[in-house]
């Protein structure tokens, strides 16, 4: 199909092309957000940046109030549905040792999950639909996103009124996203129906007995080896009452306690993460947690505060939704580069709360640099991860797709 008024047109091959023309721009804007990185729900440097990029677009601008985010409104010629896409825009408070020459100027902040790429996709997505936009049918929201990374940063768009009817560009049809990924090949989509990502809850136990000297440990409750075996307990406790067909892991990540050799202290704790694929075994183990620490600490005479703080929900893609998604991505880029993932990931993801809203789905691109074997790339999350930027355009490519679709 082609747009009369700007010539653009919108089939697959014409797509991925244009994506390929606007590489430079796209690269561009990545570099600029990967040496600016921020971290959490302000992000002002990262904000402007998206808005000095779509200025000249005839898109409708909605900025967050109490977040730094920004949503972007095309109205099409056509009539149709409203599809939303979704770019996160935030870093992780990491020292960056990537070896790219346009690394981090911010110590200690780092864009080490592929958002600056995310952003940089859907920008360059939107020049890509501004300019088809006589033969769009419907409206495309555009939506900006800080706060991914355990910031509950969607959570607080859609307080603010991103899926209501009467929101900036009104209630969505369908939602989708796209997340890279350095340890899947370059260029090739995997997404699967139904649950895609876990749920994430953070672990707080807090043991208290009484503190003493060292060397007299019958003179005190000692609360470390209470919470060494609750650490034991806990592993136990999802092997033997979780259903192996259940996806569930339980990591305990640090114990504190003391402060010196020669000191009994009063208090250890534990903190820790909980992934679940479901929320009747989320709720479940969170119970067991509880009735295991409690009971732990009271057979070494001590006491227990157990702490489960709920994170992100399960994110789970609509069947159909994913189909839609999976079949533009094999008439963008082949059938063989679209992959049906067998599992879910343990990693969670805010997107969920779309997804809890609006029929959608998420699909992981690859961009595993070159000359490197996936499973040997430093992953997402790693101070050294590098990214693949020629996978960009298919990024870019698949947004607009899903946008004009």
């Amino acid at each position: 199909m082609r747009d009369l008024r700007s010539g653009a047109t919108s089939a697959p091959a014409a797509l991925l092309g244009a994506a390929r023309a606007l590489q430079p721009r796209t690269v561009a804007l990545r570099r600029l957000l990967h040496r600016h990185p921020e971290v959490g729900l302000r992000l002002p440097h990262t904000r402007d940046a998206v808005l000095a990029e779509l200025a000249d677009l005839p898109l409708r601008i909605h900025l967050g109030r109490d977040v730094t985010s920004v949503v972007a409104v095309l109205d099409g010629g056509r009539p149709g549905r409203t599809t939303l896409l979704r770019a996160d825009m935030d870093a992780l408070p990491l020292q960056e040792e990537s070896g790219t020459d346009f690394g981090s100027a911010t110590p200690g902040t780092m864009h080490a999950c592929g958002h600056d790429l995310h952003v940089a996709m859907l920008a360059s997505a939107a020049r890509l639909l501004c300019e088809r936009r006589a033969e769009l049918p419907g409206r495309v929201v555009l939506m900006f996103q800080p706060g991914e990374e355990g910031h509950h940063g969607a959570r607080h768009m859609i307080d603010e009124g991103l899926l209501d009817r009467h929101g900036p560009g009104g209630r969505p049809d369908e939602a989708f996203a796209l997340h890279v990924s350095a340890t899947m090949q370059s260029g090739e989509l995997h997404t699967r129906p139904g649950p895609i990502m876990a749920a994430a809850d953070v672990l707080r136990v807090t043991v208290t007995g009484r503190g003493g000297h060292a060397s007299a440990p019958h003179h005190a409750v000692d609360p470390v080896p209470a919470a060494a075996a609750m650490v034991g307990a806990l592993q136990t406790m999802i092997t033997r009452r979780v259903d192996t067909h259940d996806p569930t892991v339980l990591t305990v990540s640090r114990i504190t306690a003391g402060t010196t050799d020669n000191v009994i202290p009063e208090t250890a704790e534990l903190v820790g993460t909980l992934r679940t694929m479901s929320e009747p075994v989320r709720r479940a183990v969170r119970t067991e947690i509880e009735r295991v620490c409690t009971h732990t600490a009271l057979a070494h005479g001590c006491t227990a505060v157990v702490e489960v703080e709920r994170g992100y929900p399960v994110t789970v893609n609509d069947p159909a939704a994913t189909a839609r998604l999976a079949d533009v991505g094999r008439r963008l880029l082949g059938d063989t580069r679209v992959c049906t993932m067998p599992t879910p990931i343990m990693g969670a993801e805010d997107f969920a709360y779309v997804l809890e809203k609006v029929p959608g789905a998420l699909a992981f691109l690859g961009a595993c640099p070159p000359g490197t074997a996936p499973h040997e790339a430093a992953p997402n999350h790693s101070n050294r991860v590098r990214f693949d930027e020629s996978a960009m355009p298919a990024g870019v490519a698949l947004y607009a797709a899903l946008g004009m679709r």
